[in-house]
């Protein structure tokens, strides 16, 4: 059995990640078909494509481990977008669509902060700097699209929603 050490960790949350990114890149585009706002398809519609970007930097971090890139089943993700279908189904038409849809892509991208924050740091602390590098400009990246999905909420999709 291999040792549990930190290295062993970071590389199983890596397949975490690699799994979650993968799984949210398949959701984005009903999620974008789903939106009521121009804006939020194209919020949708622009993580979709910066989602793949992740899983290439992922690809690429598992390279420079020697490792095959390899998914890990992620229950955290799973469940967070199987809330965003529900809200989905529940809502389709109502004037809080917009506002759940929003909701549930900050839900992805929290965890998604909080995993590339843990990697970014292990990367620094296992000495892996182009790994922390690449693992950082995606951090960077899915904390402007939180920003991003806030602003949203707070220009137009909440006050539709309240309005209603």
């Amino acid at each position: 059995m291999a040792e549990k050490n930190l290295e062993s960790l970071f590389q199983d949350t890596l397949k975490d990640i690699y799994y979650a990114e993968r799984k949210i890149l398949k959701a984005l585009p009903k999620m974008a078909r789903g939106a009521q706002s121009p804006e939020l398809k194209a919020a949708f519609v622009k993580h979709r494509d910066e989602t793949e970007i992740h899983v290439e930097r992922l690809q690429e971090v598992f390279e420079r481990l020697g490792k095959r890139p390899q998914g890990k089943t992620c229950p955290a993700i799973e469940g967070i977008l199987e809330e965003g279908e529900e809200i989905l189904e529940e809502y389709k038409g109502a004037p809080a669509l917009d506002a759940g849809l929003v909701s549930a892509a900050q839900a992805v991208e929290h965890y998604e902060i909080a995993r590339y924050g843990t990697l970014r740091r292990w990367a620094e602390e296992l000495g892996l700097n182009d790994a922390a590098s690449l693992l950082a400009l995606t951090l960077d990246e899915e904390v402007k699209t939180d920003e991003a999905l806030t602003a949203l909420a707070e220009t137009a999709a909440n006050q539709k929603a309240k309005a209603a």
